[in-house]
């Protein structure tokens, strides 16, 4: 109804807002930016979602996601190595806080004023060759067709989402959706106080759940730049570093992170300072691998999410990815309320089926419009084929004229040539 610029703008407002909330200790304040900040998070994500899609095709969605998360998460690991190295004394005091939350707030002010600036996509219309449209012409500028307002606007859009909803293609990829928020809550809030709740991890653990932050990030990064640049390329093999293979990479990279996790820590260290015997001794730079594999899994689920709903949903771009952080947040909220009752190693296993369940889904869905894309391919190319086939036929008459014509030329030049030089001799 907005529009994604206006809607990513007024978002990170939101997002401005309630870092702001910080350096004014309260706790109504909290809980009130708290829920504008879900609000804002709402627009952000589905205008982010949208404004990718307008400005990508097919050949390129899956590069820029890739690049997007990859700048993205480029903000969780600058951020942790800030407040890593802000907060090193036991004690954290008001100024060293006020001073964390005003450089926050100054980014967080200088972003919004950044996004307020996006450029308005242009509306393409793709040509294919079989409408005899050359590949430097495919896109043709299109005016901006009237848009319905106000009430009219909102409704159209939630029926849409309602209907998108409840598709089929749609409900598998929800068990997806709902993986990538179980596995959002264990790395952003369990794992890493898993890790500074282990006595057994050394004096300093409590320093290491910023720095498994970091690891984070890093893994986030780095998901998001490889697959990114590997899906920018026009090598074959490259090229199919794309689509369900990378899930397939991320699935078992994750799967490493939560075994070494099972390993590795105590099954009560989400709760409290524990000295628990673990399976193994506990290991901080175990601990720091499995953070670093943690971002990279999530990184590969979230950027071939993004890069098959803009391919898949390109002209429903709006509800399908409101639909897919509707559904993550839902399942984060869920299991951050069983998190305080079950133990580690209970949760891992809610993590391990959940992501077996979503990794099936979306390769299934993957692959299936993979097939549907190919098979509408060849039945273009079929139908090409055949057309030329029809028009050589009809023609065959016209090429046997011509070709007789041809031959009594050439047969007629030699008589002529062969009479003149009689009459010469």
């Amino acid at each position: 109804m907005t529009g994604p610029r206006i809607a990513i703008f007024a978002g990170s407002c939101c997002y401005a807002f309630f870092i702001a909330t910080f350096l004014i200790p309260s706790s109504g304040l909290l809980y009130t930016a708290s829920a504008i900040l879900g609000f804002g998070g709402s627009l952000v994500w589905t205008g982010h979602g949208q404004y990718l899609t307008e400005n990508s095709d097919s050949e390129t969605m899956s590069r820029n996601s890739g690049l997007f998360w990859a700048v993205f998460q480029s903000s969780m690991f600058t951020g942790n190595l800030f407040v890593y190295f802000m907060f090193t004394d036991p004690e954290i005091d008001g100024p060293t806080r006020k001073i964390v939350f005003t450089v926050l707030t100054s980014l967080a002010i200088i972003g919004v004023a950044v996004l307020g600036l996006l450029r308005k996509p242009p509306q393409r219309l793709s040509l294919g060759e079989a409408e005899g449209v050359s590949s430097e012409d495919k896109e043709l500028a299109m005016p901006q067709p009237q848009r319905q307002t106000g009430c009219a606007a909102a409704w159209s859009a939630f029926r849409d989402a309602l209907s998108l909803c409840v598709s089929p293609k749609m409900l598998l990829l929800s068990l997806t959706f709902i993986y990538t928020g179980v596995g959002l809550t264990f790395f952003s809030g369990i794992y890493s106080s898993s890790i500074g709740f282990t006595e057994a991890m050394g004096e300093k653990r409590k320093s290491l759940v910023g720095l498994s932050g970091i690891c984070i990030g890093i893994g986030e990064v780095l998901g998001g730049a490889i697959f990114g640049m590997l899906a920018s390329r026009g090598s074959s093999v490259l090229g199919k570093c794309t689509g369900w293979p990378v899930v397939v990479i991320g699935f078992f990279v994750t799967l490493f992170a939560y075994i070494s996790a099972f390993l590795n820590l105590p099954n009560d260290s989400p709760f409290k300072d524990t000295n628990e015997e673990a399976y193994i001794t506990p290991s901080p730079i175990l601990a720091m691998v499995g953070s670093l594999t943690l971002g990279f899994g999530d990184a590969c689920y979230n950027t071939q999410i993004y890069s098959l709903l803009g391919v898949v949903y390109a002209k429903d771009s709006a509800p399908a990815f409101a639909l897919f952080k509707f559904t993550q947040s839902v399942a984060a909220a869920v299991s951050f309320v069983y998190s305080n009752h079950i133990g580690l190693h209970g949760q891992l296993a809610i993590l391990l089926v959940s992501m077996v369940i979503g990794t099936v889904a979306f390769v299934y869905i993957e692959r299936r419009h993979s097939r549907t894309k190919l098979q509408s391919a060849a039945g273009e190319s079929g139908l090409a084929e055949s057309n030329f086939q029809g028009l050589v036929v009809k023609s065959r008459p016209m090429l046997t004229y011509l070709m007789t014509s041809i031959s009594m030329r050439k047969i007629t030049n030699q008589i002529v040539s062969q009479g003149v030089l009689n009459l010469i001799r």
